[in-house]
């Protein structure tokens, strides 16, 4: 079982409340303070900033995965994100309060929780280095090595923001596969 496998099994009886959002509904606005942390039962989600110009979407969200505004779970200060259904979606919910209480309830738990953290930041390592290095192409495919289950899940001008290319180019490499 991998840490985020093992946390959702630790973590069964924990969660307080179940809630479903609409396509296209937010979960989260920027400058709220929300540290709750969901767990994505189904549909998907997307967490993006708002420059005033133009949308930049950060990360995604979908089934059996935990999404959070994390700048303002960790800091408790308004967050920067918004996070919006992409589809519809069943959420469950725990508060920072209750899951902080849960994890410092057993060593097994503050293990899991660090190497989520870990993996987290690894993952953040490496989409910066694939957005300053590498050509769109080389982008897109190192994104779909590494999560495959985004380009099931995900409508292709989100992927594009995500990609930090326009979705004409992405359209174009995806044509390439083809």
């Amino acid at each position: 079982m991998n840490p985020l496998e093992k946390l959702l099994a630790a973590l069964e009886g924990e969660w307080e409340k179940e809630i479903t959002l609409k396509r296209n509904e937010f979960l989260v606005n920027q400058g709220d303070t929300n540290t709750n942390l969901y767990f994505v039962k189904e549909g998907s989600l997307r967490v993006f900033i708002d420059d005033e110009v133009e949308e930049h979407t950060i990360r995604f969200g979908y089934r059996n995965s935990i999404i959070t505004a994390l700048d303002c779970f960790l800091t408790e200060q308004p967050t920067s994100f918004f996070i919006q259904a992409l589809k519809k979606c069943e959420l469950k919910v725990i508060s920072k309060e209750r899951y902080m209480r849960f994890i410092n309830s057993a060593k097994e738990y503050e293990e899991i929780w660090k190497k989520l953290l870990e993996s987290f930041v690894y993952q953040q390592i490496e989409r910066e280095i694939d957005l300053i290095t590498y050509s769109p192409q080389k982008r897109f495919e190192r994104v779909f090595k590494r999560s495959p289950q985004v380009f099931q899940e995900i409508p292709q001008k989100y992927i594009a923001s995500y990609l930090r290319m326009t979705p004409e180019t992405l359209s174009r490499i995806l044509k390439t596969l083809d």
